[in-house]
């Protein structure tokens, strides 16, 4: 039997609507947020689940704390599966960032695995911390199933490198929408079969807005 992990996003935030870089800023779920995990809580509440952990941050506490209710489950927080810290960009939009850090912003779009802004982090400094601490909650709880509730940039991260594509890519071409799911089935901690992939079927009308608020401008209209 592998071993199961329900990989989770956090529900919407303000923040979210706004189109900001907020990885490092700690916001909690708006109410469209809390109502998108609750109807996840009411999806997964038949699946069998062993453990909770999620990132310290309050968004992704209480989107863990609503999805681990059903199961009578304690919350385990660990602060490596936080979201990338985008240093002096933080809380500012896509707009702002390019019109204030130019440069800075070419080149991490072109390269963001290894270029970090001022003050934060790349990809490689998020897959450093986060994707140990992954293979060890797999290596915890083999042939068992665990959720984890991480971030939209950490998730993507994770997903690429468990599963032995180029994370260069990452923010073009994988996307994690607000309380997204996602089910990875292990054999072993290195060896993974994505199951799901960014569903939302469980949204039941709360609209996902989130295809045309995008920080990557592969995904900018072309006219």
């Amino acid at each position: 039997m592998p071993t199961r992990l329900f990989l989770v996003r956090h529900g919407a935030t303000e923040l979210t609507a706004e189109d900001r870089f907020s990885g490092a800023t700690d916001v909690p779920l708006s109410e469209e947020g809390r109502k998108q995990v609750a109807n996840l809580a009411n999806r997964l509440a038949d699946e069998q689940i062993d453990a909770v952990y999620a990132s310290p941050m309050g968004r992704t506490v209480e989107t863990a704390r609503i999805l681990a209710k059903p199961h009578g489950a304690e919350v385990r927080v660990d602060s490596a599966l936080r979201e990338i810290d985008y240093g002096h960009w933080e809380g500012k939009t896509r707009a702002e960032v390019e019109a204030q850090y130019g440069d800075e912003y070419e080149d991490w779009q072109e390269d963001p695995l290894t270029v970090a802004p001022r003050d934060g982090e790349s990809g490689v400094h998020v897959l450093a911390r986060a994707l140990p601490v992954v293979r060890r909650i797999i290596e915890q709880h083999q042939h068992g199933s665990v959720l984890v509730v991480c971030h939209k940039g950490t998730n993507r991260l994770l997903i690429s490198s468990l599963l032995g594509f180029d994370a260069r890519g990452y923010r073009d071409r994988l996307d994690q929408s607000p309380a997204a799911l996602n089910i990875l089935d292990f054999v072993s901690p290195v060896r993974a079969r994505l199951r799901l992939f960014n569903d939302v079927s469980h949204y039941e009308g709360v609209p996902d807005r989130t295809f045309s608020q995008r920080l990557s401008r592969w995904w900018a209209p072309r006219g």
